[in-house]
């Protein structure tokens, strides 16, 4: 099963923030795997110099989502 790597923002002060983030992306790993998308949650990596949040997923098929305050005018 391939594997990807999600970047997000987490600023140096919110760094206890992780553990909850950690639970959200295994939370939507599971939800994804429930509705027969096979997906599972490795783990996060945290670059606090950069306050940048990495986090690891093993899945089949991942596809490039646009919300609707991203959408080009």
């Amino acid at each position: 099963m391939p594997s990807y790597l999600v970047e997000t923002y987490l600023a140096r002060g919110q760094a206890g923030e992780r553990a909850a983030r950690d639970r959200r992306a295994r939370s939507a790993a599971e939800e994804l795997t429930q509705e027969n998308t096979r997906g599972r949650f490795e783990c996060s990596i945290h670059v606090p110099a950069d306050e940048i949040c990495f986090f690891v997923f093993d899945a089949f098929r991942v596809v490039e989502a646009v919300s609707s305050g991203q959408e080009e005018k």
